[in-house]
């Protein structure tokens, strides 16, 4: 199985912003957690980041027959990207929206999201380890 873990605008900032939100854990602490949990599954993973919409696109694009699931964390495109919205639906590639904060207990703009129903599921609250929870859901869903 082979996951491709998309992560948006600001998450390269770890450890560095908002500790009392996202914690002191770096990103490159968060991508290390994730490839050691991934070899623990036997799962391949592939890890992206970028701060720009359009090559979050091109990267969802570019997992088509190529990956079994996609684990995204949109950032704060997941509020108003309907350009992301588009590209998960366009690829048809099991997906899971996952947030370190709990995006549903912040403010009110970032309760809404327009990725989620791209998405099997929505994991939000968790800290790192939502990310390790989707790993294990697309996992699940790929031995149905």
């Amino acid at each position: 199985m082979k996951i491709l873990v998309i992560n948006g605008p600001n998450l390269n900032m770890l450890g560095i912003r908002e500790k009392d939100v996202y914690g002191s854990m770096t990103y490159e602490d968060l991508c290390n957690y994730i490839m050691n949990e991934a070899e623990k599954l036997n799962v391949e993973v592939e890890i992206f980041q970028s701060n720009h919409e359009g090559a979050i696109i091109d990267e969802i694009h570019k997992a088509y027959q190529k990956f079994d699931g996609i684990i995204i964390n949109p950032g704060a495109y997941t509020h108003y990207s309907y350009a992301i919205y588009d590209a998960l639906k366009s690829v048809d590639i099991k997906t899971i929206e996952v947030h370190i904060s709990n995006i549903h207990e912040r403010e009110e703009f970032r309760k809404t999201s327009v990725i989620k129903d791209a998405c099997i599921n929505q994991i939000s609250g968790f800290g790192f380890a939502g990310y390790i929870m989707a790993l294990e859901e697309l996992v699940l869903e790929g031995r149905d």
